[in-house]
């Protein structure tokens, strides 16, 4: 079982995206059979088992062994992953594009980095798997709190220059057996908890 699975298939993203599939996938994080997770869901078993081969069929589960039970022998499966991401490839001439999103400071144009992140890692991670060769990434994840969007603006512009020094300093587009790698660095306000239960506090760009 992998940790992550980028699911790039339409076909195999609707099967996933189905809520009872959906929750068979969350239930075979360890193997069970159609017997087990029909009682845990309250379906039939004849219901379950129609699930299970969809899901088996787009290759989001498997078979992870054999158990007698009474005079049958059941099948144990389990998800091919711990949990999935589907891809924006999934969507086609439709999925996101950063190229197409004009202003580099808007929520979209974030959102539209991230999804390439995802559709650009899930091919590498495939490829990884199939050649058994590990994947070199770096991810760097943590959280600020800025006293002021003054002060904001003053980490974004050190930040830039940091970035733009480090780049010019260690990239070469010449260098023999050198290979491009993809760094994004993305910055965005965490939702607050509301006041009360009935308001809800959207960041804008008065609070950071």
């Amino acid at each position: 079982m992998h940790d992550i699975e980028v699911i790039e298939n339409p076909a195999a993203a609707a099967v996933a995206l189905e809520p009872v599939r959906s929750r068979l996938l969350a239930e075979l994080a360890s193997p069970a059979s159609a017997a087990a997770l029909a009682a845990r869901l309250g379906l039939t078993r004849q219901k379950v088992n129609y699930h299970l081969r969809a899901l088996e069929a787009h290759g989001l589960v498997s078979v992870n062994g054999e158990r007698r039970w009474g005079g049958l022998t059941e099948r144990l499966l389990v998800a091919t992953a711990a949990s999935y991401v589907i891809s924006p490839g999934a969507m086609g001439q439709a999925a996101s594009d950063p190229g197409r999103t004009g202003d580099h400071l808007s929520a979209g144009y974030l959102v539209a980095l991230a999804a390439r992140v995802v559709r650009e890692a899930g091919a590498l991670m495939r490829l990884s798997r199939e050649t058994n060769q590990r994947l070199a990434t770096l991810s760097l994840d943590t959280m600020i709190r800025f006293r002021s969007p003054a002060e904001r603006a003053a980490f974004t512009q050190e930040l830039t220059l940091a970035v733009a020094g480090l780049v010019a300093r260690y990239h070469d587009e010449s260098a023999p057996g050198g290979r491009p790698h993809r760094l994004v660095v993305l910055a965005h306000p965490l939702a607050e908890p509301p006041a009360t239960a009935n308001s809800t506090h959207v960041p804008t760009e008065e609070s950071p």
